[in-house]
Order: structure tokens, then sequence, then C-alpha cells
């Protein structure tokens, strides 16, 4: 068939339809490509007068510029902030409605048409189809898909297809706009838009896919992984690329690891919330705007977004987590805290890590290798040189109840094996074709990681995860682990792409590159056209991570079938919580990073993976110690707590710090309340895991409707109770913490906080994290233990937290806390607590396991229990059931501890208790005398008369009227102002009106001394003009310190915790507080009974007597009489703490005062003038106290060495002829004696400064007895005689204006005392108060604190001393003794009355003698007016009881201005720091049995108060004496420090030489050996003056761990070595001693008395008096004489005392016993002892002093020598020398003595026995 020619029609017709058909290709073309066929110039935006806010970008891929713009079709409106799109879309872009909404099973679908419009990247398509899904009634789903064309979408594990049907009842309404499209979701129940994507055109193109929706709140949270630096988005303009990318964490806006589309909207304060999730794992954005709304662009796959709504925020991801599953819930152990670094370097140094943190007793479940253990980094090897015992780990850590966990990396090395052997990991894989291949889908992908050149499994592909499993298996056969921690899988990549580069293609350099890090799609990855058996790597790139935890969780499955084990991934994608937890990845150790942690796992408890933390203190970089120890404690509350660190930084495991080290101690404690915790921690996994619930939970989860809460970032909640607030700044004790609406407690007291829905400033010292457990809620515990295997054994608890309703609820989930399924197969026992009305209800929902180890809850703490919980009933099945339980009530606290319970696990029970107000915590609201109903009631009190005798009928029922606002934290301290609270006010009226301007400044001055005070800070107040030792700025340091402070608010109160213990030593939080002008008073709780101190009043008992007694302080001149105040005013005490510590509290005021101690226990202090100014030593030991309080108040004086000679003195001496037959009397009976006095009656009629007629010979009888070897101490009385016409002391005294006077008056105050006026015959045949009031002269009262006084004082001594007219009567006086200056007076008051009722009587009289009288009984007028050194007025008021104080170091400059010497001074009256220039002696006593006691009591008090130098009258000052009363007492009398025999004129003689020879005898023995042991206590008194020990010890001192001490009061130490148990009761012949816990020996036969830690009979006949030397002590002694001037001449010894291990130790100290300040210019001689089994070193350790008399050690005694000694060496410098000592042993005794040594005291010997 031949061919056919066209004809010419058909050949037009043919030309016309290839014309179409070209012209229809181009229009399709364009239509394709997006271009509309016109000039650009032909298409219009519509640009619409838009808010700024609202603008949608329209060129979000470069630096926009006004010809983009335009060419894009978009609007330009250019402004002055660069952050705003200058660009913007137009209302005609985007996409329109195409034709009619269809109705489909689940909900609707509908057909989208572009708008004609310019093209942003091209290849737009033009006709897409909207899907709506109505999945439930919180759930709505739309997908935007192409209709044409199968586009990628992510093939996700747990979201499917949606086959139900729609929901109905929805709470949400959708509506579809037309034209453009949008999509608009509403809220039904209010009609508030949420979700709302008419703010901008979608775009929908091959690679570029966009859409914004407009929100109706900028409360937005989530999408990720990102620093978000704050957990709320800042919606100022922020791009946020999310692409899972291996960097770190950083502040740039990096996309991270993973990637998480999800957001949680909270939009109101009614919680009402909103979630947005867009199922897409393409490289994307995600933008937030002000307007506010957001904008997700992505270049590929669809769009496929999920709405949520929920009522609250937590409810929104409830329902997200119900979508894409919920977390896994992670095995119990793996919630234990765990150690890691990369490069341990080798097995070995693992172990040393693993051991070193074993022995600190940290809590540490596991232990993690990274990739070191490796040989060349290459999976499922390990190196068999370094780690070469790996195989053997595990097991290893299995011992010891830890779990072993390994690292593997995704990407798999292509080289052999070191050893040249093929890895066959690798070989197997390639024969598996498991790998990513090149875009040909066939080559494997080759690139670099660790071990070098690598290939990557493809974890889509199930071969490849056949692979894993087998690999893992392998290698779990050679080396055991328990856990897997899979890192690297981004996927990581060292190279570009790969190692042969990557294509140049639309994939690797897609039209627009979202602003990911380096702009580069494949930048540190794989190349985006590699081949996945998902799909292509640029659309399932950031699902690697995803698709490899789960092929690592079916090795788990495999390897541990049944068993949860443990993984944790670096990359993660949404729904990854159900397989695996996460870890923020390779930090910094930084600062900010520790921030950047908690809105990080905020973040990832939305998006489903609770399991979470970041690395513990830093991964790259040093970190510092105080890094490290503020990031320990708040990664002891991350839910994936591990310490973790690279590659060539500083170790930083807890152990590495030191094992004491404050690190290592914060660490402990708060992985101990982590691990007490777990059960609710657990309980709180297992909520996730069933319900989708947070674990840490962010504020706003439970306080939405708080707006404060919406922006919280640097706190977090475990779950709905814990609150935890860490310090996250360098250099900071102080944060400030927000306290949500709800009851609030401490977790480490218990105790409530008094603030609430306000923002505080929470004090953290170094040590410290801010822990509050939310009341309302119940927190089951279970005591901790290194391990969660050994904790799990242990017994459990429930922490009830009332709420203000006293209600409180919780749960409890428990399995076998390891094991698949146990929900599944209801293995488990679930509990709900409920607390209402004191009934616990614990219900056992389900009970379905048996714990193995028999577990029962034992204890239930209650916080907030206001009183005291009396009784408990236990029922089950109303059937009640007895345990020996105990309840332990913390009233300060307001906790009820109840122990002993034994209620089994798995079990209901109904627990319930009583409660009722304990009356040992009333406080006296009426301390005044007299109380009324009637007064209590009108004072807004509660009166309820009881039977007990001295418990208050009257008591405070609430809060006092003060709080604190806001306190001012510092490094060395705080201050705050205090508010009144006038409607509070009521119980205080009647003591004068409150001050509302109160200030509280707290210094921390010492790591072992605070000072805090209560002041006025608008009017000026006395405050005590006492100098202190004080820095000049606070030293001490946050690491250091012994205490922590806290300040409470409403209502106000101070409390004080000591560090190590957490015990609250002081706790004012109490309702007795007010601040008046004449009335302040303040109580404080204690921690124990055991009270010590306070004075001078004389008491039975050295421990305080806690049974509502009060004790006032006010200096007087009152004999020692039951609970009077006496003397001196100290109102210091020292505490016991129940385990032992102690510390001591110094009241700076000196106004009359009054404390009450009552047997809470608690003390409250009154005074009616100046300041609350407190200063507080934390010891810990009770000689730690003194020596610190010593230190603050100055230590005690050093006294002459003949000062501790015995020393004889009585008021009555007749004239100087008899104290010269005294002298002889003594001298011939032999009785050491160093110092003779005469009292008063010297003088010229009691005048100051003058000699008697009858007393004339009195200068030459001291030069006399002088020139004998002894001293002589005169008297002198403050008062002055103003009626003489020719007495200089008075004239210069007026002269120099030194006397009290009136105030605004030159007129002197003059009232009646010792001297006599002149030319009048004296009747002394009368009483002595009948004679001062006839005879009396007006005596004027010297003003000491004036300089000028001073200054006379002194002139007045120097004078009386050398006496320039007439040397012939200079009294040449060794010491003074300083009387009645208190000061005293004999007529209340002043000549003709006082003229202020207000000061002498003021509003409250403190619980003073003589109450009713006032003030000024026995004393001058209070209105007085003194002056300070700087000029100061002051009112006697407020000084009184610095009178003595005033007086006393003038005294002693004075007299060493005379003597040249250093004298001694002996006060009567006292306040703290007297001590520095005087002695103290008892006063006035009378001669009583029951005086011996007191006396010791005293004698240890006033050591506490650093007045070391202290006795009382022996014999007793009043009253006859009687002869077995003072041979006891002076027995007891020859251990006084200050030993003086002195009595009263009227009353017998009763010095030794006045009895009988027995009596001579008696104490010529007991001061000889006084005399032969004071090298001993003159040491002692040397260790007093320089370091602030106490010379008279109380027993508890040395023995403070023994509790019996703590009572004992009969028998006393000198020193820490010499034991004294006298015989204070009539007709006794035994001694009922304690000997405490160690090694002891009787003084007088030098043997070991065999007993020790118990209460002995001991035989004491009247010549006897019972003394031990303690063994391990060293005492020099030296023989004695009749006189210190002979005894120091005399040859001196050592008594050595070995203790149970043969060792003992000693000092001598030695000067010239007179120099002054010989120690502080180092004039001395400071000598050590040392005896270890055979040896004893005698070692010099200053030598600034050469004794003249060329004194030797000619003998030693060693006691407690276990075998027989036949030779001793004596050697010097290393050599023996020659010694013709002679050597005794006594094999029955025990003892060693050598004699006819000639050791020269100065030098230094070795003396050894065999």
């Amino acid at each position: 068939m031949g061919k056919r020619k066209f004809s010419g029609l058909e050949i037009t017709l043919i030309a016309l339809f290839c014309l179409v058909v070209i012209v229809a290709c181009v229009l399709i073309g364009l239509l394709a490509s997006g271009q509309s066929g016109v000039k650009r110039t032909e298409f219009s935006p519509e640009c619409p007068n838009l808010l700024i806010s609202e603008r949608i970008d329209c060129i979000p891929d470069q630096v926009a510029t006004k010809s983009t713009c335009s060419l894009r079709g978009c609007c330009w409106s250019p402004q002055s902030d660069t952050s705003v799109p200058w660009c913007f879309f137009s209302s005609n872009h985007g996409y329109k409605v195409d034709g009619s909404t269809r109705t489909t099973q689940a909900g609707f679908e509908t057909t989208l048409t572009r708008l004609p419009s310019p093209s942003l990247f091209g290849n737009d398509i033009n006709t897409v189809l909207l899907t709506g899904e109505y999945q439930t009634s919180n759930r709505f789903r739309f997908k935007i898909t192409d209709p044409r064309t199968q586009r990628f979408e992510v093939p996700h594990e747990h979201v499917g297809s949606f086959t139900g049907s729609a929901a109905s009842n929805l709470n949400y309404k959708v509506d579809v706009k037309q034209n453009p499209f949008g999509i608009v979701v509403t809220r039904v129940s209010n009609g508030r838009v949420l979700f709302d994507t008419t703010i901008g055109p979608l775009q929908y193109a091959e690679q570029f896919l966009q859409l914004s929706i407009k929100v109706p709140s900028i409360n937005i949270y989530g999408v990720g992984e990102h620093v978000h630096k704050q957990y709320r988005h800042d919606v100022n303009w922020k791009t946020w690329p999310m692409f899972s990318r291996d960097t770190g964490p950083s502040a740039s806006m990096d996309n991270l690891y993973g990637v998480q589309t999800f957001f949680l909207c909270l939009e109101d304060n009614t919680g009402a919330s909103f979630g947005v999730f867009l199922m897409n794992s393409n490289a994307m954005e995600f933008v937030v705007q002000p307007a506010p709304a957001v904008t997700y662009r992505t270049i590929g796959g669809i769009l496929d977004f999920y709405i949520f709504l929920g009522n609250t925020p937590e409810q929104v991801v409830q329902e997200y987590l119900e979508l894409v599953g919920l977390p896994m819930l992670p095995s119990y152990w793996s919630l234990g805290f765990q150690l890691s670094r990369y490069n341990y370097g080798s097995l070995d140094e693992v172990k040393t890590v693993v051991e070193r943190n074993r022995e600190t007793g940290l809590p540490y479940d596991a232990q993690v290798t990274d990739i070191d253990y490796m040989e060349g980094w290459k999976d499922f090897t390990y190196d068999k040189v370094n780690f070469k015992d790996l195989p053997d780990f595990a097991a290893y850590m299995h011992e010891y109840g830890q779990k072993y966990i390994i690292i593997l990396d995704p990407a798999i090395s292509t080289q052999s094996l070191s050893d040249g052997n093929p890895y066959e990991s690798y070989t197997r894989g390639e024969s598996k074709k498991v790998w990513v291949n090149e875009s040909d889908g066939v080559t494997p992908l080759i690139g670099e990681v660790w071990p070098g050149e690598t290939v990557f499994p493809d974890f889509t592909n199930p071969d490849c995860t056949n692979w894993w499993v087998e690999e893992c298996t392998l290698f779990y056969n050679t080396v055991p682990y328990d856990g897997i921690w899979i890192d690297m899988n981004e996927v990581a990549n060292f190279v570009q792409g790969s190692k042969n580069g990557c294509e140049q293609n639309d994939l690797n350099y897609p039209p627009f590159t979202p602003s990911i890090l380096d702009k580069l799609m494949f930048s540190k990855t794989l190349c985006m056209d590699a081949v996945q058996k998902w799909g292509k790597q640029y659309d399932v790139h950031s699902l690697y991570g995803y698709s490899m935890s789960i092929s690592t969780r079916k090795v788990i499955e495999a390897l541990f079938p049944g068993k949860r084990s443990f993984l944790i991934s670096r990359s993660t994608f949404a729904g990854s919580g159900k397989y695996t937890g996460h870890w923020l990845g390779d930090n910094a150790a930084t600062w900010d990073h520790i921030k950047w942690a908690i809105p990080g796992m905020l973040e990832f408890n939305l998006f489903g993976i609770p399991y979470i933390g970041a690395d513990i203190c830093g991964f790259s970089d040093d970190t510092t110690e105080e890094l490290c120890r503020r990031w320990m404690q708040v990664g002891a509350f991350y839910p994936f707590s591990r310490n973790h660190n690279s590659i060539g930084f500083i170790s930083q495991d807890p152990a590495a710090f030191g094992p004491d080290s404050m690190l290592v101690k914060t660490s402990k404690y708060y992985l101990n309340i982590r691990y007490t915790l777990l059960p609710y921690l657990y309980t709180l996994f297992y909520n996730a895991h069933t319900q989708g619930d947070t674990v840490v939970r962010p504020l706003l989860h439970e306080f939405y409707s708080d707006e404060e809460t919406w922006n919280i970032y640097k706190q977090f909640l475990w779950g709905p109770g814990l609150l935890i607030s860490p310090v996250l700044d360098p250099g900071v004790v102080s944060i400030q913490a927000y306290i949500p609406d709800a009851v609030w407690y401490e977790y480490d007291t218990g105790a409530k906080i008094s603030v609430r829905k306000e923002w505080t400033d929470l004090y953290l010292p170094a040590d410290k994290l801010g822990l509050h457990l939310r009341g309302g809620y119940i927190y089951p515990t279970q005591q901790p233990a290194n391990t969660t295997v050994a904790s799990r054994k242990n017994p459990m608890g429930l922490i009830i937290a009332l709420d203000d309703n006293n209600a409180a609820s919780g749960n409890l989930f428990w399995d076998d806390g390891e094991s698949t399924g146990t929900i599944d197969s209801e293995a488990y026992i679930y509990y709900e607590f409920t607390v209402s009305n004191n009934v616990l209800t614990m219900t056992a929902i389900r009970s379905n396991y048996a714990d193995p180890n028999n577990l029962m809850f034992e204890e239930i703490k209650i916080l907030g229990s206001l009183q005291e919980i009396t009784a408990v009933t236990v029922s089950q099945n109303n059937v009640v059931e007895d345990f020996p339980y105990n309840i332990i009530y913390y009233p300060s606290e307001k906790v009820a501890h109840i122990t002993g319970l034994q209620l089994e696990l798995g079990k209901s029970y109904t627990v319930q208790w009583t409660q009722e107000l304990n009356v040992n915590e009333r406080f006296d609201c009426y301390p005044s005398p007299n109380p009324t109903q009637e007064r209590c009631e009108q004072l807004g009190c509660v009166w309820d008369e009881t039977s007990g005798p001295d418990i208050p009928s009257c008591y405070y029922s609430s809060d006092n009227a003060y709080s604190v606002d806001q306190v001012e934290y510092t490094s060395s301290g705080l201050t705050a102002n205090l508010i009144l609270n006038s409607a509070n006010t009521k119980a205080n009226e009647d003591y004068t009106t409150p001050i509302s301007t109160l200030c509280l400044e707290v210094k921390y001055h010492l790591n072992h001394m605070l000072q805090f005070k209560i002041y006025d800070y608008q009017n000026t107040r006395y405050e005590v003009p006492v100098p202190l030792n004080l820095p000049s700025s606070p030293t001490s340091t946050d690491e250091e310190r012994l205490y922590e402070v806290s300040v409470q608010k409403k209502p106000f109160g101070i409390q004080v915790r000591r560090r190590s213990t957490g015990i609250l030593i002081w706790d004012s939080q109490l309702p007795t507080f007010t601040f008046s002008d004449m009335f302040i008073q303040i109580s404080t709780r204690l921690p124990s009974q055991y009270i010590y101190g306070l004075g001078e009043n004389e008491h039975t008992t050295f421990r305080r007597n806690m049974s509502w007694h009060s004790w006032g302080m006010f200096t007087r001149d009152q004999p020692p009489t039951y609970e009077l105040n006496s003397y001196s005013h100290q109102p210091f005490y020292m505490a016991l703490e129940e385990d032992s510590n102690a510390h001591g509290v110094l009241f700076l005021n000196s106004n009359a005062m009054d404390v009450t101690l009552q047997p809470t226990p608690a003390l409250t202090y009154r005074t009616i003038g100046g300041i609350l100014d407190f200063y507080m030593v934390l010891g810990p030991t009770p000689e730690l106290v003194v020596q610190e309080y010593t230190a603050l108040i100055g230590r005690p004086v050093m006294p002459p060495y003949w000062s501790l000679g015995f020393q004889l003195c009585r008021y009555g001496y007749v004239n100087d002829s008899e104290i010269a037959q005294l002298v002889e009397e003594m001298k011939a009976a032999g009785i050491p004696y160093d110092v003779q006095y005469a009292d008063i009656d010297y003088m010229e009629r009691q005048l100051d400064f003058t000699i008697g007629t009858r007393f004339a010979g009195l200068p030459a009888l001291v030069n006399k007895i002088k020139e004998e070897g002894m001293r002589f101490i005169i008297i002198l009385d403050p008062t002055i005689s103003g009626n003489e016409t020719n007495y200089p002391t008075f004239s210069r005294g007026v002269q120099d204006d030194v006397f009290i006077k009136w105030p605004n008056t030159d007129d002197i105050i003059y009232s009646k005392v010792w001297p006599f006026l002149p030319d009048v015959e004296v009747d002394e045949s009368l009483p002595e108060e009948t004679q001062i009031q006839l005879y009396g002269a007006h005596a004027a009262f010297p003003d000491f604190f004036r300089n000028s006084t001073a200054e006379w004082w002194k002139r007045e001594i120097l004078e009386l001393y050398n006496n320039p007219t007439n040397t012939s009567r200079s009294l040449k006086f060794d010491g003074l003794w300083i009387d009645m200056n208190e000061p005293a007076t004999f007529l209340n008051g002043a000549i003709g009355g006082c003229r202020n009722e207000l000061l002498n009587m003021p509003p409250y009289v403190p619980h003073l003698g003589y109450r009713s009288e006032g003030l000024i009984v026995k004393t001058p007028c209070m209105e007085g007016q003194q002056y300070l050194p700087d000029g100061t007025p002051v009112r006697h008021y407020d000084v009184h009881s610095l009178y003595g104080w005033s007086q006393t170091k003038p005294t002693l400059e004075g007299l060493q201005s005379a003597t040249k010497e250093r004298g001694i001074v002996i006060a009567r009256s006292t306040y703290p720091t007297s001590g520095r220039w005087g002695g103290h002696w008892f006063g006035d006593n009378t001669a009583a049995w029951d005086q011996l006691s007191t006396s010791i009591i005293a004698l240890m008090e006033f050591s506490l108060f650093g007045i070391s130098y202290t006795g009382a009258d022996i014999c007793g000052f009043f009253k006859d004496s009687e002869y077995e009363l003072c041979i006891r007492w002076m027995e007891l009398g020859a251990f006084y420090p200050y030993s003086r025999n002195h009595n009263q004129k009227g009353t017998r003689r009763q010095d030794p030489a006045s009895w009988n020879a027995t009596f001579e005898e008696i104490s010529r023995n007991v001061l000889n050996i006084r005399y032969t042991l004071l090298p001993y206590f003159y040491t002692l008194m040397y260790e007093a003056h320089a370091h602030g020990s106490t010379v008279i010890r109380p027993m508890l001192h040395e023995f403070v761990e023994d509790r019996t001490t703590w009572e004992i009061y009969e028998q006393f130490l000198w020193g820490p070595a010499l034991l004294i148990s006298p015989v204070m009761q009539q007709n006794a012949v035994t001694v009922n001693a304690y000997l405490p816990n160690a090694r002891w020996y009787d003084y007088h036969t030098d043997e070991d008395v065999g007993f020790r830690g118990q209460f002995r009979l001991l035989s004491a006949p009247l010549e006897h008096i019972n003394l031990h030397i303690r063994g391990g002590y060293i005492l020099a002694w030296q023989k004695p004489a009749n006189t210190t001037f002979y005894s120091r001449k005399n040859p001196m010894g050592l008594t050595v005392a070995l203790n149970d291990a043969l060792i003992a130790e000693g000092q001598l100290y030695w000067d010239d016993g007179v120099r002054i300040d010989a120690y502080e210019d180092g004039v001395y001689l400071l000598t050590s002892f040392t005896a270890n089994q055979n040896v004893l070193d005698i070692t010099v350790l200053h030598h600034g002093y050469s004794d003249p008399n060329n004194l030797m050690f000619t003998e030693i005694k060693v006691l407690g020598v276990p075998f027989n000694v036949t030779q001793v060496t004596i050697l010097q410098n290393g050599g023996t020398i020659a010694s013709s000592h002679a050597v005794d042993y006594n094999d029955t005794k025990q003892l060693l003595t050598i004699t006819n040594l000639q050791l020269e005291l100065g030098e230094s010997y070795t003396v050894q026995w065999s």
C-alpha cells in the first residue's frame, strides 16, 4: 500500500493541533511550576493594613529586599526593627476551597486549589486534598496531601491510620474558611479561637510546605530539640530549626539531636490548654511571633496536624501521648544515680572510681563506660589491654548490687581489628546488606566516625534489626552488661555526607534550606539522597535515632526477656519515649548549662520522654567544685541522674573531690533523699506510663491559675508535690524562688513555711538546695541505701503533708521493679492513700504482687500536725491491731513521727490518731505577778488553770504580731525589716506599744559563730558598750559554716540549724515575740533539756531546772540564795543537743531581765530595755563552745603564780597585830599559804584609800610578809564618802567629775554604803544595818565608764601604793579585791529617794528578788546619768549590770601600774568579758553543807562564762562554821582556782590554824597536794588564757558522749586529767563517785582503780579527798613548800598516766610567774610530754624563758606499765647521756618510778624504759 498524501486542510488542521499541543504543554509547564504565565507585574498583591505582629514572612530564606519581595508578589513595608518581616504575604496568596466539603466516616474532606500568585521556591502543587478527622472529643486531625502523587509520610510505629468514626460531643468546633483557605478551631465551651490558620497563606510545593497558626496566648511551650534558655517561648520573632544534628547545647539557636514538633499553649488562668503536633520528619522551621502565632515550614512530606484540647496543661500532654505512645516504665534500678565519663582510659581506673565512690557511702546504682572501652572505638569489641577484665566487670558490679551500662554508636567500622582479623560485626552486616546505601540503593554509603571509615546500619530495615540483635547478643555473651546507651544516632558523620561527597541535586541542595546549623543539609551527617528502607535520607534523617531506639528495644527484649533493662538515646522523635529515655547531650561545665537543663527536662516531659536528664557537672570543660556541687544537688532530682564528662577534663565523680568534701556530703544528702523518695518517683513514672502524666513538671501545670507560674523555669516539680528550687548561679547563697499558692513544708525539717503565692528569698548555703513538700499530698518513702537493690529491702513509710483542711492524698505503685508486663498481668500493688479528720486510709486497690522482702510501712511522718499526737490506733478490716509504736512530736516544726508500725505492704489499713495541746507548749502571756483570768483575757490570751505549780494559767493562743516581707541575703549574712500587724498586738499593750520599725540583721562572722540582732532602725536605742572580738568583716565561708539560718516570715521567727545534723538549735517562731521600749520578749525552742549557764544565781544542779523556772539577771548585793539574782549578770548559756553536740548563746543585753526555762524545752528572755543582740557559737564540743565564746569575749586573765596559792581573809580583823599573829600561826603549822588579805577593817571608817589607826602597822606588816615570800591583797569598795572635809579621793573625784549624777543636773547621787560619817562614835554593838542608817556617810558612785574616772581611780590606787607624802604609809599590796560593785547600797535608791518612778518601777519588773519593790533594792536610782568613754550619755537603768565590769579593767591597770607585776583583781560583780581582767569569788555565802555543791556548780558555770579564776569563801562567810564542814570545805577548796578561806565579822575564826592539830594536818596535806600540782594547774591557766580552755571542767566536757556525765555536778575536773570527788554530806565517810569510761588511777596510791563508766562508793574518811588521774595524760608537778616563792625553787617531776593503748601526753607552761604579758611577749617556756609504749619524749616547743633556779625534773612516775622494767635510758639529741638515776618497778601497782634524774627544765629529752 502506497503512501497517502494529506490534503491542505488536513495539513492545516495538523499544524493547528500541534500548535495547541505546544501551547498546552507550555501552560501545563507554567502551571506546574507555579508561574502564572503572565508578567509578574500583572499580579497585584492585596496588602491589608495588618498589625506588624501578624505579618507572615515572605522571604524566610534570605535578607529581604524590595525587589525580591516584588518578585514573590508580597507586601513590602520596612521597619526599624529588623526582626520584623519587611516583606510579608498578601491576602491573595494561598489556596481556596474548591467545591463542597465532603463528609467522611471520620470527619470531612475537601479539595483546595492554589490561588494564582508567584511561587516562592517553585514546583507548587496546584490542587491538594484536605482531610479532617474528629478522632476523639479532644483530638482533631487534619492533613493536607497531594491527591495525585504519594508523598512521604512518617511510618510511625505507634501512630497508624485512623479507622474509627467521627467522635461525638466534641469539645472543639472546626471551621474551614473558603477563600483564602484557612482552618479555625474553636473551643466549644467558651467560643475561644484556639487555632487559626487564616493569619497566613498555606504554601504547598514539592519542597516547601508552610502553615501559620494564630494562637490565643503567648504561653507557648515545647518544640525541640533546642536550648530555649527559658521554658515559655520568647515570641519576639524567633525561628527554631528542626533537623536532628550532632551538636552540643549552646546559646545559639541550633537544631540539636532530636526533632519534636509538639507545642502546648496555655490559654488563660482557667487552665484551659491545647496542643499542636505536626507529624513530619523533614527538615523544618518553627517560627514564633508576637501576634501570637506560630509557623511551621518544612521541606518535604505532608502537613499532618493534630490538635489536642484539655482542661489543664497536664491533660493536653496526656492526650498527646495517647496518640504518639505512652512513655516506657523504667527499671527501678535505673532511677538510681549513675557515674560515667568518656576516657577512663582503663578498667583499673573505672574500678578506682567505683571503689572510691562506694567508700564514701554515696548512693550509686550504675556505672557506665563510654567508647574508650572498645577496641579502636568499634562496637561489639573491647580493649583487651586496658579493659582486659571487662568480661568480669558486670559481675563485679553485681556483687555490690550495682549495674553496668555500655555505650553503642550506630556507625560500624569497615576496617579489620588491631590483630588483623576481620571485624566480624561488619562482615556479617555486609553479608546481610543492612547498611544505608547511596542514591543507587545498592552501594553502602561510606562515612567516617569514631573508628574511622564506617558504614551506617539502616535500622528501618528489619534485617538490620535482626543483625543488631545478633551482634548485641554475641557481645553480651562475651562482656555481660545490664543496659545500653545509644549515641551519635542523629545520624552523626565526621565527613560531609559521605567520603565520596554528595551529588548536586534538589535533595542535597533543596530550593529552600531551613535555618539549620551550617545551612547545609548533609553537614555532619549523610547525603540526603542516601537510601533507607523507609525512604530517602532527605525524608527519614530525623527518624534515625527513633528507628535505632526501636531496634535496640528489641535487643533488650532478646537479651533480657521479660526485663525492662535500660535504654537512653541521644536522638529522639515524637513517640521515642515509648522505647527509650534521653539525655540532653554534650553540655558544658558552665553555669548557663546547669540552668538550661531545666527547660530541657520540662520540654521532654511534654514530649513524652520523662526519663530525662543532663550530664551532671557538665560534659565538656573542667568543672569547678562549686558548679559540680550545685549540679549534684539539682541532678539528684533529674529523673535520669548521671554524672558524666569528657576526655581531657578533670575527674568530677563526687569522690574525686575528697571523701569528706562538702561536695560528697551534699551529694550523699540529696541522693539519699532521692532514694528515700524513689517509691514516689516510681509511682510518677507509673502514672506517666499508664496515663501520660509528666514526671518532672512545670509549676504552671499545677498552678495555672497563678500567672506568675507561667514563665518559671528555674524551679520544677516532681509530679504534683515536690518542689525543687536549686541554686544555679556562682557565689550565691540565696535565690529568689516562687512559692505557689499551697501549703508547703521544708523537706529537711518538715516545718511549714509561711509564704505562699509569692516570690521569696530562699537561703541556700553551699550545701543546700531548696526542697519543699506540697500540703495535701502523701508521699510513699523507703529507707535509702547505697543501691536500689539494698533500698528495696528496707522498711517503707509515708510522709503525710496536710493541706489547709488537714487533708491529704496520694498513691503508690509497686512491682518487682524490673519485669515487663506487670501492669498488663496485674502483678503489682497499687495503693490509694487518703487522710481526713486525723484518719489515714490505706486502700490496696490492687495487691497481686508479693514482695520477697516482706516489706512493711514502719513509719509515718505527719507534717502540719498542729497539736501533739498522743495516741495511734491501727485497724485492718475493722479489727484493731496492736503495735509497739512510738510517737515523737516536734512542736517547733509541727511534725509528728510515728515509728514502730508494722503495716504489711499490699494490705489495707486504717490509721487513726488523737491530738491534744501539751501543756509544755504553753508560753506565759502574763509573766507579771498575780495573773487573773480577767487580766489574761484582756490580753487576748487563754486562761486555763492547771494543777502544775509553775505551769502558766495564762498563755498565748495566737501568733506573734510581727512578720517579714523581704529578706536580703548576702554571702556574709542577711537583713530584713519586720512588719508589725497592729491587729495582733493586744497582748502587749500593758507593757507599752510594740515598735513597728524593727530591723533584723544576721552576720555570719565565723564558720562557728554568728550574730543576730533586732533593733529599731528609726530610733537609736541603747546597745551594750562592751567590746567583743569580732572580725572587721565576716570571714565565714558558705562551704565551712557549721550553721544555717532561716528567717520565718509569718509569723516572724529566726531558725538556726546545725548544718551537719539538721538539728534546730534556735527557733524563735513563737507567739511570745514582742519589742517595745520597756518590754522586749523573745522565746526559742531548745534542742534538749540540757542547758547550762545563765547567772549569777544559786541553783541546786549544774543542768538548769527546766520545770517552768524563771531566773532574774540584774546585778545585786544578794548573798547566794536559791533563785535570787546575785552579784553578776551573765546572760550566756551552753546547750547540749541530743546527739551530744553543743552550742552556746550570748544575749548581749545589760538591762534587767529574766529567763524562763520550760520543759517544752524552750527558753524565754524578757528584758526591759536595749535591743536584742545574740551571739551563737557552734562548738560542736562543750570545750570548743567555751573556747569559741572566750575568743569572742576575750580570754581569761593569766593569774600570777602566787595567786594560785592558798589565801586567808576575814572581815573583822581587829588590828594589824591580829593579822600578824595569824601569819605566824600558819607558818608554825607548816600549812602552805601564799596570800593574806585585809577587808574593809583596815580603812579609816571604811573610806577607800585610807589606813585606819588600828592598822597603822599594816604597811610594815605587808612589807615583812612579802620579804618572807608571801603576798598581800587589800579590798576596795567603789563608793566614796562625800562628807569629809579633807578627803583627797573625793575632792579629786569632784574636780575630775567622776561621780554619777542626777540627770540634767550637776548634783551627785548619794546613798549609804560602808563609809561612816566623820567625828561620830560608832556603836559597833548595833546590827550593821542600823549602824549604817545612823552613822552612814553620803556615798557617791564613781562612773567607771568615763575616761576621767578610770584615770582618777588608777591615780588613787597608785597613791595608796606609793604614798608620796609618807612612804612609810605606802601599802605595797599585790592584788586588789573589789567588792560591792553591783553597785551595792544599804539604802534602796538614794538619800532622799528616787525621782523617776517609771525607771525604778518599770511596767514590767523581771523575776528578781524583792520584785514588788522594783529595781532599786540595795542599789542606786535607775535614772542616774552616766557617760560612756565617747561621751554618750546612758542611764544607770541600762548600764547598772555593767558597773562591776566597768570597774575591773581600770583596777587591773592601776594595780599593774603600781606594782609593775601581773597582779590579780578579784571582783564580786561581773559581766561577759570581765574574765579578761579579773577573777571572781561567789560572794557572801553561808557556812552550810549545801554551799559545797553550789560552789562546784558556780565553778563550772563561771568556767563557761570565761572566768577561770574563781572560788567560794572556804568554810563559809556567814555564820559560824563547824569542824567537819570546814575540813571538808578545806579539802574541796584546795581545788578551787581561787582558794581563799574567808568569813564574817562576829563569827568564829575558821582559818586552818584556829581548830586543832588534826585540822592543821588535814589542811596541810591537802594543800601540799595543791602546791605539788601547781605546775599542772598553772599550765591549765595558760591554756585558758591562750586558747580559752576551761580550768575547772565539768565532766561532760571530756565525756560528752556519756549522757550520765550531763547530770553530774558534785565532781569536777582540773583540766582533762584530774578528777576531784569531794565529800559534801555531813557525817559521810564515803562518796558515790562516777568514773567515766577511761582508765583512772588513784592519785594517792598510783594504782589503776580497775573500773570505769560507773558509779562506785569510794572510801572517804575525814582526812581524805578522792582524786583520780586519767590515763592518757601527763601531769607536771613540783615539790611543795609553804609558799609558791619557795616551791618554785624545788625539783620538778612528772606523773605519766598511761591509757589502755599505753599512750599519754601533757604540757608544762612556765614563766617567772609575775611578768605582765609574759605569754603575749613570748617570755615563757612551753614543754610538751608524749609517752608511747615505753618511750617518753620531753620536747621544748617554745623557749623564751630560763628559770633562775636551774630547775630539773628529778622524778618521773609512770602509771600503768604492764611489764617489769629493769632499765631506763636517757637520750638527748639522739644519743644516750649519762644519768645516775634509780629505777623502781612495783609489779602490784604496775608503777615505774625513776628517781635521781637531772633533766633540766628547758631542754628536750627522750626517756626509754625496757
